[in-house]
């Protein structure tokens, strides 16, 4: 079959579909990922076909504005930044809708598996009557008793409960109508149609159900079917002073915030390193895309800074993990038994926030705007002494290595 995987955002959106891309080609199907420019080298790195949806949508999230709006600012600034994001992401949301649309009907694809900010291959699926498959890495898209949809966080009761699910259903199909009036599709398509296929239109969730099992009241084409990573090609090999450190210390932290930012890194290090050395706590710091800054001068005997770092390697090697709550990384520190404290930033982060605190696996932590001196400590010590959030993520870790959802998400697609 000829099957086109398009996601949209940053890189814990596309790397579920990388994965899911290598299972497809390994099965010798022919595989086209339409993702947008910026992830080009790490889609043919894994060596996956790459078509671009352009660079404006990434581009804008990267501006002034979009990374005050996605955890880089707070306040009027986080405020203005929103409402910059909001009126400037028209013409890149032109650009991908567009560039979805000729990639897919000039492929004239058998399946089209997508995720929430890719639209167009809804309207495809209804238009042509093909395979459209939803893959999501965040968990409640699907009403779930007692929780509210992902973008709400929180749990109202179950009449509000609904009314969010029912609200972000709403977004949804008039963005889908929006992008038809765009795209200039004389087609009639009516809004109930699109609804049917956001609330039950066939769906993936890549998570594993250690952490989110599958609610029972989801009709049978709304899936869980485990986390799954992609196959490494990196040539990254860790320095000699990597190595030494690690060998000179037994009960390591790892930090990292990935890909996320903040509107005071120096000051969120500062605080870090304070704590750290306090109480004497050797830490691996990966500075990442920014949001943590290696200081100019430092204890390198207790903490080693990195700027890249993978997350596979790293992981079986620390006690505990601070890290910004991405679905990635949240699922990686629990497959490699990591005690973990999530820094939440943005929307989803929150929800992995409160997830793994319920199941035990480190205590609930401040929002990066609420990271402070006196709450920080508290929580820091007893990620670090108390030992059973690390027992309990060594539970989970084994439950989740044991799960094999390889095959039934081939069948799944494919069938």
């Amino acid at each position: 079959m000829k099957i086109i995987l398009t996601s949209v955002g940053t890189r814990g959106d596309i790397e579920p579909f990388l994965a899911i891309g290598q299972l497809l080609q390994s099965k010798e199907h022919q595989v086209i990922c339409a993702f947008p420019e910026q992830f080009k080298t790490i889609t043919e790195e894994v060596g996956l076909t790459f078509t671009s949806l352009g660079k404006k949508f990434i581009e804008l999230l990267d501006s002034e504005a979009g990374r005050a709006a996605m955890g880089g600012a707070t306040g009027w600034k986080k405020i203005k930044g929103t409402l910059q994001l909001a009126l400037n992401q028209t013409e890149a949301n032109k650009e991908l809708v567009s560039r979805q649309k000729t990639i897919i009907d000039a492929e004239d694809p058998d399946i089209v598996i997508y995720n929430g900010k890719a639209v167009y291959p809804i309207i495809w699926g209804l238009l042509t009557q093909k395979k459209t498959i939803f893959v999501s890495p965040l968990p409640y898209m699907h009403y779930v008793d007692g929780h509210t949809h992902i973008a709400f966080n929180s749990n109202y009761g179950t009449f509000l409960n609904k009314l969010t699910f029912s609200l972000a259903h709403f977004g949804m199909v008039t963005t889908v109508k929006m992008a038809m009036k765009w795209l200039k599709i004389k087609e009639k398509i009516s809004r109930k149609a699109i609804r049917e296929v956001i609330k039950y239109g066939q769906a993936i969730y890549t998570i594993s159900p250690s952490l989110f099992p599958q609610a029972k009241n989801w009709p049978e084409q709304i899936k869980v079917l485990g986390y799954h990573e992609k196959e490494h090609t990196s040539n990254w090999q860790a320095s000699p002073q990597l190595v030494e450190f690690m060998t000179q210390h037994e009960k390591i932290l790892l930090v990292t915030f990935g890909s996320m930012i903040n509107s005071a890194p120096n000051e969120k290090t500062e605080l870090l390193l304070s704590l750290l050395e306090q109480y004497q706590l050797p830490a691996i710091i990966n500075t990442a895309s920014g949001g943590l800054i290696e200081p100019e001068s430092y204890d390198q005997n207790l903490f080693h800074f990195v700027s890249r770092i993978p997350y596979d390697w790293v992981f079986p090697k620390v006690y505990a993990v601070i890290h910004h709550g991405g679905s990635g990384t949240t699922h990686l520190a629990t497959k490699y038994g990591c005690a973990q404290m999530i820094i939440p930033h943005i929307i989803d982060q929150f929800t992995w926030n409160k997830l793994i605190a319920a199941k035990g696996l480190g205590p609930k932590g401040p929002s990066i705007n609420k990271m402070k001196a006196d709450t920080l400590e508290s929580l820091l010590l007893n990620l670090i002494n108390n030992e059973d959030y690390k027992m309990q993520a060594e539970r989970v870790s084994h439950q989740m290595q044991k799960e094999e959802f390889e095959e039934t998400l081939y069948k799944t697609i494919i069938h």
